[in-house]
């Protein structure tokens, strides 16, 4: 038996990069803020420069996902939650609508829907762990997240989606943009932010949109008022300019620039090899969760695991906070920063496994988890 398979014995290699936070998240591998040398800083955004920059990066963006050529995609304010709050605020109303929410932030659309919004709603929500039913009637809007950050949980695919849909899908992508398949032709209005699997900076959010979600807002005039930074529409009709890179408000160009540098290494590794890092890494912690019966993935069905937001419970008789001293004791060590479960998930870890993670960091990773479980089983007071 080597040293590593002893129980409680302190691995001698820890990963290189110890970022795993689910957002912000890693920088790109090879980052360096000299890159950023080169952004037009103290220039307007509605400047030569400064539009070029923006729809540059709609541009980049567009075709690195795959983006067909008749959907518009947008720079927003808010990151992922401006960008979906704004397609609620402007297009739900029009039809009934059907909320799937399965983990914290699918419940604050829920939120937003019934009391914020008052609408015709039918919500469906379920336990962390699980999906709920994913069938919806077809003349129903529907709204969801396509990877459950704080629960680790995703749609399998999009198979359950009707093409002959007469609603409006509302994606909520922040997590899995770039590190999952997205079928565009399911996909009616599809939101994410920079800081999540490209690990750009916070604030700004993208808004993908598809020729029927443009028709709703062109023919739906929703009953509320509209703050401006929501205002999609003029005179009835979609301000193309937002698509172009004019956006709504100030934007700041150098997160813009920093944007710009994670797509040079995105593009460098293709969209496939995006996706292809995160699922090794995934597959990780899955692996050490199968040889290990004191942890599990929290995902009950292995269908709907996460392959960028990978969240983890120990099983049997633990402490309440447990977890928490677990997560303390690697950030102490220097093994790994901010992998304590969300706030309102149950207790657990959270190991953000997006593409600028590098799968050699979260196989090192493993063995640090196994020394302070049993680190914090030796010293913790019983359950």
């Amino acid at each position: 038996m080597t040293d590593l398979e002893i129980p409680g014995t302190r691995p001698a290699t820890k990963p290189v990069n110890p970022n795993f936070s689910s957002g912000p998240c890693a920088k790109p591998p090879g980052y360096d803020l000299a890159k950023l040398a080169d952004a037009p800083l103290g220039r307007s955004h509605r400047a030569g420069i400064g539009k070029a920059r923006l729809a540059e990066v709609i541009d980049r963006t567009r075709v690195l996902l795959g983006v067909p050529d008749d959907y518009r995609v947008g720079i927003v304010p808010a990151s992922d939650t401006g960008a979906y709050e704004m397609a609620m605020w402007t297009m739900l109303g029009a039809r009934p609508a059907t909320m799937l929410a399965w983990e914290s932030f699918g419940s604050g659309w829920v939120t937003d829907a019934v009391k914020q919004l008052d609408l015709d709603a039918e919500v469906r929500t379920t336990d962390y762990g699980t999906l709920p039913d994913l069938v919806c009637d077809k003349a129903r809007d529907v709204c969801f997240t396509w990877n459950g950050t704080t629960s680790g949980v995703r749609v399998p695919d999009g198979d359950w989606i009707a093409a002959d849909r007469e609603g409006l899908t509302l994606c909520d992508a922040t997590s899995a943009a770039f590190a999952m398949a997205l079928p565009w032709d399911k996909l009616d209005v599809t939101t994410f932010s920079w800081q999540k699997v490209l690990g750009g900076e916070g604030a700004h959010g993208i808004l993908i949109l598809s020729p029927r979600a443009v028709e709703r807002l062109e023919s739906y005039t929703p009953p509320r008022p509209l703050p401006k930074i929501f205002r999609l529409t003029k005179g009835g009709k979609l301000i193309e300019g937002i698509f172009r890179g004019e956006t709504i408000n100030t934007p700041s160009m150098l997160c813009v620039e920093d944007c710009r540098v994670a797509l040079d290494w995105a593009e460098s590794v293709g969209r496939e090899g995006l996706v292809d890092r995160a699922t090794e890494s995934a597959r990780h912690v899955w692996d050490f969760c199968e040889r290990h019966d004191w942890i599990a993935n929290l995902a009950h069905d292995p269908a709907t695991r996460s392959t960028t937001s990978v969240c983890l419970r120990f099983t049997g008789d633990v402490p309440d906070d447990f977890a928490k001293r677990v997560s303390k004791r690697l950030e102490v060590e220097g093994v790994a920063y901010d992998i304590a479960s969300y706030r309102d998930a149950p207790a657990g870890l959270r190991i953000w496994c997006g593409s600028t993670v590098e799968p050699d960091d979260v196989a090192a990773l493993m063995p640090w988890i196994e020394w302070a479980y049993h680190a914090e089983r030796d010293t913790a007071p019983a359950a």
